[in-house]
């Protein structure tokens, strides 16, 4: 495919955002280390393997189906990080922190539009 994953920007900005997944929920209660805690991180780190594992495919049409992926489980921590505040365990400004991952899907769109 050219480059190689690491060089991708949206990569990078994922893996920023899976850090700041890990900081803001490691205050959220004990009882749901195996709930919403793991689900919300699992989601998060997701994110970059995904985009990753597509550009170590073959083909370009393997690479667009893996940042689909990545994209849709953008969108599931976004919703997850609202229930997250909607349960108290995220305030505002922290679920509004995590919510910017706006950047990391505006550049999964720009890089799956530059594929077609």
């Amino acid at each position: 495919m050219g480059h190689s994953y690491s060089d991708l920007m949206v990569r990078q900005k994922a893996i920023d955002l899976v850090v700041e997944v890990y900081r803001h929920t490691s205050s959220f209660p004990k009882e749901e280390i195996y709930g919403l805690t793991s689900q919300i991180r699992r989601s998060a780190v997701s994110i970059p393997c995904n985009i990753a594992e597509g550009q170590g495919r073959l083909t370009r049409g393997e690479f667009k189906q893996f940042l689909g992926h990545a994209r849709g489980l953008l969108l599931e921590l976004q919703t997850q990080i609202t229930i997250s505040k909607n349960l108290a365990f995220l305030d505002e400004e922290s679920a509004s922190s995590l919510i910017k991952s706006a950047e990391v899907h505006r550049m999964l769109n720009g890089l799956l539009q530059s594929l077609k």
